[in-house]
Parts: C-alpha cells; structure tokens; sequence
C-alpha cells in the first residue's frame, strides 16, 4: 500500500487508560475538512428549506417519477415536476392542518416507496409534524409497536396494505384517529374503520379536505426533530432514532462536498432509482441530496425481480445498494458467464485481468481500458441503464471480490460506505478509482470526527501499532436520542461521542475497516473468546456460500455454522463428485457438507473451531424473522429457528467422538 496518500489528520491527542476507562486512540478527521466542516447552502436550515429552495430554482424539474400501469404492463416513467409537487405538498399540509394536525404532531407512513411517500413527508416537514416512517417489512406486531411507542395521531398508507394497518387496532386506536390511503379506499374498509373508531380517506378526498383555507407555515429551528426512525433493531423492540433537522441538512452537505472534491458532484442531471426503504436512512438521505440539486427520483415497482427491468426504463446515473442486491448482480453475471461458452468466458477473464491490472497501476476505470469496457463491459453497464456513474453501497460489509469484480465491469465508480441510524447514514465513504480502499468503507466523511476505543476484552488496542478498537462518532449529524429511553441514549452517547458497538482498524491511508461488533462475542467452554462476525466476515468471502451464520455458547468446546451455499456452485461441485441429486438432496449430503466445512476451515485458517455445518438451501429471509429488513442476521431468532439442528449437531458431533475414542 502507498502511504504517501493520506486521507485524515489528527485533531486531538490520544489517551491513556485511566479509572478503569479503557485507552482512546487520536481524534482523525478527513483532509476534505483541513480548513474545517463544511457549510450548509446560505438560507438551508431545515429539510423544509432544501425542498423549498429546489422549487424556487428548479421548478420545471422532473421531480418524482413512477411506471404508468396500462392492462397490467408496465409503460414508460411518468413525472411530476418541483412545482407541481410543491402544490400538492401545500395543499396536503392545508388538509392536515384543517384536521386539527399541527406542529410536533406524529405523522406516520406506511408502505412502498413512492410519489405519495416523499409528498406526505414534505407535509410534514413543512408545518412541522413529526414524520414516523412504519417499516414495510416489519409486520404487524413492530408497526403496532410504533404506532403506540411515538404516539401517531394520522397515517398515510399505501393502498394495499391497508388490512395489515387495521391488524394492530384496536391497540393503536387510543393514538391513531385518521387514515390517509395513497390511493382509494374500498366502502367495505369504511366500514371496517368505523367500527374501530377510525376516520379513513381516499388520497384525492383528503387533498380537498383542505379546499380554500391558508395556513401559515411554522418557523423551523435546526434542532427541531424532523423524523422518528425505528431502528429494526437485532435483538428487542425497535429503537426510535429522533433525527433532527441539523443532523439531515449536515450529511447532505458533507455528501456534497465529498462528491465536489472528487470531481463527481451531483447535478440536476442526476436521476436516482429510490427501491431502498424510505423508511431507513440510507435512502432517504441520497433522496435528500438530490432534491438538494433538483435531480430526479423515479421509483421502482416494488418487485426485486423487476428491479433490472425498471433500472433499463429509468436509466439512473445514481444507485444505491445493500450487499444482497449486489451479490445478485454478481452472480447473475458470473451464471451468464458459465453458460457462454469457452471462447466467450476466455474474451472476458483477459479483458478483466488486463482491466483490473491497470487500474491496480492507479489508471482510473475509464482510462484502463476503453477498448474492452466498449467490447466486453458494455452489457453489464446496458443492464444497469447505461448511464450509471455511481454505485454506493452500504448497510452492511460488501464482499471483496464481488467489490473489485464490480468496479470493473460495471464501468462506473463502486463506492463502500458506512454509517449508522444515528449518524444520520453515511460517516465513512471509499473514494472513487482508489483500489488500495477494497475491502474498507474509506475514510471519514468531511463532517465527523473519529476515535477509536479500546476493547480490552477482546484484546483490541486503540494506541496498538495497528490501531483498533469501537469507532465513536461525534459531529452534527448525530442524533438526538432514542425516543423515550433515555437509559438507551445514556449507554451509547457520551460526553458528545456515538459509541457505535463496532470495531474498526485503522489502514496506513486512514481508511477504516471494520473487523468486528463488540457484542456479539462468547465464550466457548475451553474459556476461549469468539468474535462471531468477525468469523461471519472471513467465511464471507468463501464463494461457495452466498451467507453464514455461526453458532457457539459456552457449554460446548466448538462452533458449528448453518451456510446457505450458493446453488451454482455446489451444483457443479456435485456432478463433478458424483453426487446426484436436486440442490436440496445436495445439501443433505454428507459429502457435500464436508466440502463446505473444509472450505470455511480453509479461509478461518488459524480458527480451527468450526466443527460441522448445516446446508440450508432456502437463503436466510425477512420473511421467517430471520433478517432485519437490512438483511443483518437476528441471532436470537435464528437460534429460535435452528435450535433442533444445532442440538442434532451437537448431539451427532459427540457421539461421534464418543465412538472414535
């Protein structure tokens, strides 16, 4: 690696341990704010403020986009401009308002990503209610939860999921009074909302609501809340994260100014596909900084097997992703690969090798090869749209082939980044064309500083030769607390620094890669310590899993590992061996498991703990609860789930020792 390049400088000392508070390495900041944070646009206070001020500069923009439907056939992207947005944001926010719906009012919304979901959530911001976004995949019993924890007085909700609103009455009832549908209501739901004691309208009934009244818009102070974000938490209730207006406004700018440094700055040229959840962070601040600009948002059909489809018909320049939708890429491409032909597979892995040689040399993806990015990439960039220039993503770590794969052939910049709920999304981003960053999130964002804390428990030392240690965040796009734990807020945020549970290493550039999470560690019965996701991490990058979830307790002297093996591969591991069957025979098979255990041993290397596996052909869902809907694992569920395959292994695991001996 070339340390020469350098990419944080220190702002405050390290310190030493003292009173039984472990060690702190260095505060870092970025060298994007050597001459300190950057600023907010001049008149920018309020999430209100960046939409207001795209309309007065960019009023005939396309502002949101959504697929016509014509005899169930998905047509072309129709739009709706700033201006015309703005009106129908004004005269929802007269309707709510003439309902007796005023400042620091809870505002939920529950659905799909959509014109209407942006439209109600700038209602909100404009008069001042507090916008509580209700998970679309966290089912009735979390959206209950909700509803009752932060008090919502008024739901909008898309117009199929109507029923699943109604499952949490009547608990909810004693807060939520109104229903708002994104489309129509049927007369049978009138009457149903009746009986629970709710008034219920039609999107278009509710707009007129409002009809010839004015009302004044609230001032809006930077510190006011703005939304209510439930983390899907892995373990409890949801968490209320309370985002503020600074915290929205703070990322964007530092989004901004990043994007400005590397000469890829968002334009009103941009057009961004919105899939994620609005109901996470990561999408709603890229949405944040492209109506900042007065870019596009157009949205998808909320079908993951028709994302492909709607990506060609929108063409974005921008978009986001979580690993998982990537890794479908990934092995999408490599199927089509397997099934090309000799000549074809040779044509791509020369190209690939004489690519990503270059680039390894420091040449940026245009410059390493345009002859082959023209002959051989060219269908995979078609297959995004074509006109994608970035692909960040985030939520969780992004394997690192499929990473460098990516940044090959997907003819754009393939960015990493890292961030929390309570950071407001992003406070790590890789830089774009910069290969000494694969396998890190890059350094921090120009708007936060950094330190990391000893874990003396897990033996990892801030103020080590290689520094590591829990990252801690301070900086303006923190949060403002968990709504109504105060217990919560207390244990995570101290003295102005987020403790994130995470552990990171320091690189020699100032890239951060994170190693590990501070809680999810036990204790095997030989007394020895095991980081699971640090495990979870290097058996990651095995590619003939496409996920693992690893299994311990301090009872027994070894792990075991449930795998979702990746189908392509173990397929043509079995014909090859011999092994008949469909994927779900393979999976039973002995034989097949040994080739799986021997290949996680193999990548665990020194970690000679792991003793036997359990193929599970169905990948692990959101469906079962065994995912949040940022498909990060729920131990407590998945244990739940496999508890009589893991006591069957064990069982099975001893019985074999007892009988070897």
């Amino acid at each position: 690696m070339t340390s020469e390049k350098r990419f944080i400088y220190e702002v405050e000392a390290a310190k030493e341990a003292t009173d039984g508070k472990p060690s702190i390495g260095p505060v870092y900041r970025s060298t994007l704010a050597k001459d300190g944070f950057p600023d907010p646009i001049d008149g920018i206070h309020s999430c209100w403020d960046i939409f207001r001020t795209a309309v007065e500069k960019y009023p005939n923009n396309r502002m949101l986009g959504q697929r016509e439907i014509v005899n169930e056939k998905a047509g072309k992207y129709e739009w709706k401009t700033y201006k015309e947005v703005y009106d129908i944001v004004i005269k929802l926010g007269n309707s709510l308002r003439s309902c007796g719906f005023e400042e620091g009012g809870k505002c939920g919304i529950y659905g799909a990503n959509c014109p209407e979901w942006i439209i109600s959530m700038e209602a909100c911001n404009a008069h001042g209610l507090y916008c509580i976004p209700l998970y679309d995949t966290l089912g009735a019993g979390a959206v209950e939860f909700i509803i009752s924890h932060a008090e919502v007085a008024i739901a909008f909700v898309e117009e199929k999921k109507i029923p699943e609103l109604f499952k949490t009455c009547p608990n909810s009832t004693k807060y939520m009074k109104t229903v708002v549908s994104f489309g129509g209501v049927k007369p049978e739901q009138k009457e149903e909302a009746e009986k629970l004691g709710l008034v219920i309208h039609a999107w278009d009934e509710f707009l007129n609501l409002g009809e010839g009244k004015q009302y004044e818009l609230p001032v809006k102070k930077k510190s006011d809340i703005c939304t209510i974000m439930y983390t899907s938490g892995t373990t409890g209730d949801p968490k209320g994260v309370l985002i503020s207006n600074e915290s929205i406004v703070t990322i964007t700018t530092g989004v901004m100014h990043f994007l400005q440094s590397v000469d890829e700055s968002l334009t009103e040229k941009d057009v961004y596909i919105s899939y994620l959840p609005l109901a996470h962070v990561f999408d709603l601040a890229i949405d944040e900084c492209i109506i900042q600009v007065g870019g596009s948002i157009g949205f998808w059909r909320g079908d993951v097997k028709l994302l492909i489809e709607d990506l060609g018909e929108l063409k974005p320049s921008i978009f986001c992703a979580v690993p998982r939708v990537l890794d479908r890429v990934y092995t999408g491409l490599q199927q089509k690969l397997s099934v090309g032909g000799f000549f074809k597979k040779k044509v791509f892995n020369v190209a690939f090798s004489y690519k990503f040689g270059n680039m390894k040399k420091g040449q940026s993806h245009v410059a390493a090869a345009p002859f082959c990015d023209k002959l051989v990439f060219n269908k995979v960039k078609q297959g995004l749209g074509g006109n994608v220039r970035i692909i960040l993503s985030g939520a969780a770590p992004l394997a690192s082939h499929i990473e460098s794969f990516l940044r090959v052939v997907a003819c754009c910049h393939v960015l990493q980044g890292y961030g929390l709920t309570e950071s407001c999304a992003g406070t790590f981003v890789t830089f774009p064309d910069d290969l000494d960053m694969l396998g890190t999130v890059g350094p921090p964002v120009p708007n936060v500083d950094i330190r990391l804390e000893s874990v003396p428990d897990m033996e990892y030392d801030a103020l080590g030769s290689t520094p590591r240690g829990e990252i801690c965040i301070r900086g303006k796009t923190l949060f403002s607390g968990y709504h109504k734990r105060e217990d919560l807020t207390k244990e995570v945020l101290i003295d102005g620094w987020f403790h994130t549970g995470d552990v990171g290493e320091w690189q020699p550039d100032g890239s951060m890669k994170i190693i590990d999470r501070k809680k999810n560690i036990f204790k095997l019965a030989q007394g020895e310590y095991v980081a699971v996701e640090s495990l979870e991490n290097v058996y990651g990058q095995v590619e003939a899993i496409d996920s693992v979830w690893v299994y311990g307790n301090s009872f027994e002297s070894f792990l075991i590992a449930v795998v979702n093996p990746t189908q392509r591969t173990l397929e043509s591991w079995a014909v090859e061996n011999g092994v008949d069957g469909d994927f779900n025979s393979i999976c039973q098979n002995a034989k097949a498991k040994a080739f799986i255990l021997g290949e996680l041993v193999k990548a665990g290397r020194e970690r000679k703990v792991l003793r036997a596996v359990h193929l599970e052909p169905v990948a692990f869902d959101i469906e079962r609860d065994l995912l949040t809907p940022t498909y990060k694992k729920k131990r407590p569920q998945l244990l739940k789930y496999y508890q009589n395959v893991i006591d069957e292994i064990y069982k099975a695991a001893k019985e074999g020792q007892g009988s070897g001996q």
